[in-house]
């Protein structure tokens, strides 16, 4: 009898170690899922602006040092709302394209792509994305931030920072772009 006791203690302890890993394997699932999302993400926006070279000045709304404004989630004070281009641009029509890309760029990053009772669900949790440019390299940054699951390290670009609890769980995923002159 007290065989069999120790012999169930065993068993489940092994069962209750096969639902941990399970558990920690949905985790790192769901991670690798939004980081995929957000490369996506990513480089259709630097698809957009290499598409009109002419206005990627248009583009470039957030501010490299302070992680803002960024389109994406309304939350959390740095939203940009309605693009609007004032500068970097050869003429309306390409300015109305800049303004419409990063109009959809905007909806996609809140989940437009997929949606669950008519709210967007298709993106990462709380996904945010920032284009910057630096006038002294002629240097564009594209950044897609959201929030992870578990506490990492700090990201090294910014891009919404601080609106996802410690910045351990800011997770980015950044390229940086020089815009081709065409003759």
């Amino acid at each position: 009898m007290l065989e069999v006791l120790v012999s169930l203690v065993i068993a489940v302890m092994g069962l209750l170690g096969l639902v941990g890993m399970q558990a920690f394997a949905h985790q790192a699932e769901l991670e690798s899922y939004q980081r995929a999302q957000a490369l996506i993400l990513l480089n259709d926006m630097v698809e957009k602006i290499a598409a009109n070279r002419v206005s990627a000045g248009c583009y470039a709304l957030s501010d490299g040092t302070a992680g803002t404004p960024y389109f994406g989630t309304t939350s959390g004070g740095g939203y940009i709302g309605t693009p609007n281009c004032s500068s970097g641009y050869l003429n309306s029509q390409t300015r109305s394209l800049a303004i419409s890309d990063l109009t959809e760029w905007d909806q996609a990053l809140q989940g437009a792509g997929e949606k669950s009772g008519g709210a967007g669900v298709g993106a990462m949790v709380g996904a945010r994305g920032c284009v910057s440019f630096n006038a002294a390299t002629s240097i564009y940054t594209v950044v897609v931030a959201w929030q992870g699951m578990t506490e990492t390290f700090v990201p090294v670009v910014n891009c919404a920072n601080n609106l996802y609890g410690p910045e351990t769980r800011r997770r980015t995923v950044w390229t940086t772009f020089r815009v081709a002159t065409l003759n």
